[in-house]
């Protein structure tokens, strides 16, 4: 007895719902429940049909999926092409695929993701001449593969050259030497992802902001190189950014920077393009260069980002594989800026990089007033014997404005050391303004650390005593979530 608008939201609703956005396998089989529902009821049927762009109907094509058979059963709604992980299998030809991408005026979505036993598949479908021809109609396009050594690199007529619908591309492990020439076409592109680049995938940055520089819609932008530089760009360092800036592009919409490889190329692209809204920036380097001398187009356009270069709180992370110094947004719950300094079989080596972070403008940690130490529990750092607390309290040195210090468990040892040290007379030395201590795990009536301990008795006779606290880690954690909550309103 519902009229044919009411089952329409119910139907919109029941088809479009994302309450699994990350979970692909379920996210799959939601986009053709249409297809349970055409078959209740002629009136059911009609209703659907009649509204293919409100209800987003599409038909998936799987390794597994009849594709000639079921592309003359259905109209001819668009084609999302999926093959790989947990729909392949080593016995499944490539054919149905195959024969999915030549109906390359009906592909919205392409997704072939495979791992290094079958990554052979991905070329077979690069190369093939179906991928050669313009998809005037895709908007999604991702490539993966983990077989490093062995890459399908795309050729030039990969797509016909040109994609003037894409709004998603993602790159992993698939080098493309003819991108730029893509890219030129993307005018739409809002996400850009480059990851796992090997050398037969480098592009030149000067090429790249270029290219960059024509995609006024992006919104994230990710580059992750595998390697330090290419083969023939190892002998020399590129020549340092001339004194006077250059007339920089403008990315608009650009809100997300993921950018892991050698200093230069983000230097190179820096001092070319700029990104007035960027909120998010997330940065590795491989080359070991932490220094306002060094990085002066980076230090200048974290400098022009109100988001990123007052931050209130402040993270340091230890792990086996990585230092990694947090800085989250004030307005936000995301994390404004992220820089990863990557551990080496020398461990003073990240710490003394650490060490420089901290006394450059990347951002001014000197405003900090909440600074976070934790090491990791599953895959805690290999710290050396050898490494002086000195440079410890040089990092420390640089929190000038820190009122709460919270250490996770496994850090206390390490920084108790530290503070210890500073109780003949120095106890204001670091941390100046400091006034409460907070300690995962410490119980009130329990003993605490004996370094902690004289670093407070030693502030006591001072005018700026500090205070020891529990900490619940899992209870800030809970009321921040709630916090977000009610800034958004729910």
């Amino acid at each position: 007895m519902l009229p044919d608008d009411v089952l329409l939201k119910i139907f919109d609703f029941y088809v479009n719902e994302e309450l699994c956005e990350d979970y692909k396998p379920v996210k799959e089989r939601r986009m053709q429940e249409w297809i349970t529902l055409v078959h209740v009821c002629r009136r059911w049927r009609n209703v659907v049909f009649y509204s293919p762009r409100r209800l987003n109907l599409r038909l998936v094509c799987t390794p597994k999926t009849p594709v000639r058979d079921t592309l003359d059963t259905w109209p001819p709604f668009p084609l999302i092409v999926r093959s790989g992980y947990w729909n392949d299998t080593s016995s499944v030809a490539p054919d149905n695929t195959i024969a999915a991408l030549e109906h390359n005026d009906r592909v919205c979505q392409i997704n072939l993701s495979y791992l290094s036993l079958t990554s052979t598949k991905l070329e077979i479908f690069t190369t093939s001449a179906a991928m050669q021809k313009p998809f005037l109609e895709l908007t999604d396009l991702r490539l993966v593969t983990f077989r490093f050594g062995w890459e399908p690199i795309l050729p030039d007529s990969f797509l016909g050259g040109t994609a003037p619908r894409l709004r998603l591309l993602d790159l992993h492990g698939v080098p493309f030497p003819g991108l730029p020439k893509l890219l030129l076409s993307a005018t739409q592109l809002v996400h850009l992802s480059l990851s796992a680049v090997p050398f037969s995938g480098y592009i030149p940055p000067e090429v790249m902001a270029t290219t960059l520089s024509t995609l006024t819609s992006l919104e994230k932008l990710c580059f992750h190189f595998l390697y330090l530089q290419p083969r023939h760009a190892l002998q020399s360092r590129r020549p340092p950014p001339p004194p006077l800036p250059l007339t920089r592009s403008i990315l608009p919409r650009l809100t997300k920077v993921i950018f892991k490889g050698a200093s230069e190329y983000l230097e190179e692209i820096l001092s070319r393009v700029d990104a007035p809204r960027l909120e998010e920036l997330h940065i590795t380097f491989f080359d070991q260069i932490i220094s306002d001398s060094d990085l002066p187009q980076l230090f200048q356009f974290i400098g022009r980002r109100p988001t990123l270069r007052a931050p209130e709180k402040g993270y340091i992370a230890f792990t086996v594989y990585a230092i990694v110094v947090k800085f989250p947004s004030r307005t936000s719950d995301f994390d404004a800026l992220i820089v990863e300094i990557p551990s080496t079989e020398s461990e003073e080596w990240p710490l003394s990089s650490l060490a420089q972070l901290c006394t450059s403008s990347l951002p001014p940690v000197s405003t900090l007033e909440d600074l976070y130490i934790f090491e990791g529990r599953m895959d805690p750092p290999r710290w050396q014997n050898n490494v002086e607390n000195t440079l410890w309290q040089e990092i420390l040195h640089s929190f000038a404005a820190a009122k709460n210090l919270h250490l996770y468990k496994e850090s206390v040892p390490r920084i108790a050391a530290v503070l210890q040290e500073l109780v003949e007379g120095r106890a204001t030395e670091v941390f100046p303004t400091l006034e409460n201590i907070f300690l995962e795990g410490y119980q009130l009536s329990g003993p605490l650390h004996e370094g902690i301990e004289k670093f407070v008795a030693a502030r006591r006779l001072t005018s700026h005593p500090v205070a020891v606290s529990h900490w619940d880690k899992d209870r800030e954690s809970k009321q921040e979530e709630e916090k977000q909550w009610r800034i958004y309103g729910l």
